[in-house]
């Protein structure tokens, strides 16, 4: 089990140089961001260099999932962001599905979900990378976001049919959804390709709220999850001592 820092939420208000140096000098290998159009790939790419660290994930850029004819766009977004995560030696992306749609059968929105991922699997295969699809909590978040519930992303990845897409499992988006967390992951450990991590309500610190995280990395631990789990909360206490707070979890 790895971990990872999401530098655009627990780093907020540093620039890069600053964001990978703490994220090294906090005792972490490895980080991960959302947007890469607005970022100095080259720079980042000297500094994890520099540091030593690596790229967990970030977010593909692109059209959305639920219609059709939005699917040209994610597409042409999934190359553009496959080649930067080749600069970056990242094999892994994350995508969302999109708003739902008023106008049109949530049926067949779901059905265009499974659609566009299995026309990218082509893509995912050549270049050795693996796509999260990530559902996120209407509730307090995400209002209108089409994709809430742990269940259906599963389906949805078991309809795509390949190894190289898989789902994201927010801790945080999913207590808030539904809760009985370690239930709901473990029998489907072998669908998540990455995991997210922040303390509920309020989406702070780790040892915030009333999600018991110590409990919950353990049975990861011990059904065997070998992948990373992405710390990504916005700090409501001093960035240091909530991640060195957050690193005795890895332990």
């Amino acid at each position: 089990m790895k971990s990872s820092v999401c530098i655009e939420s627990v780093c907020r208000g540093l620039d890069l140089t600053e964001s990978l140096s703490l994220v090294k000098s906090s005792g972490y290998d490895a980080f991960e961001f959302w947007n890469w159009s607005n970022k100095d790939i080259d720079k980042m790419r000297a500094e994890m260099d520099r540091l030593e660290l690596s790229v967990a994930t970030f977010c593909t850029q692109g059209g959305s999932l639920v219609a059709r004819e939005t699917h040209a766009a994610f597409l042409q977004g999934l190359s553009e962001t496959i080649a930067v995560a080749k600069r970056l030696g990242c094999e892994s992306l994350i995508v969302t599905a999109g708003n739902e749609l008023r106008d049109v059968r949530r049926e067949a929105q779901l059905e265009n979900i499974v659609n566009g991922l299995r026309s990218a699997v082509p893509m995912l295969e050549e270049a050795g990378i693996t796509l999260t699809l990530e559902p996120l909590n209407t509730a307090v978040d995400h209002p209108g976001y089409i994709l809430a519930k742990s269940d259906e992303a599963f389906d949805i990845i078991d309809q795509v049919g390949s190894a190289q897409v898989k789902v994201l499992y927010d801790i945080y988006h999913q207590q808030i959804t539904e809760g009985n967390l370690v239930a709901t992951m473990l029998p489907r450990l072998s669908s998540i390709g990455h995991i997210h991590a922040a303390g509920c309500p309020g989406r702070h610190e780790l040892h915030t709220g009333e999600i018991h995280y110590a409990n919950v990395f353990q049975a990861l631990r011990s059904a065997g999850y070998a992948g990373y789990i992405g710390l990504e909360y916005f700090p409501s206490e001093d960035a240091v001592s909530g991640l060195a707070k957050a690193k005795e979890l890895f332990l």
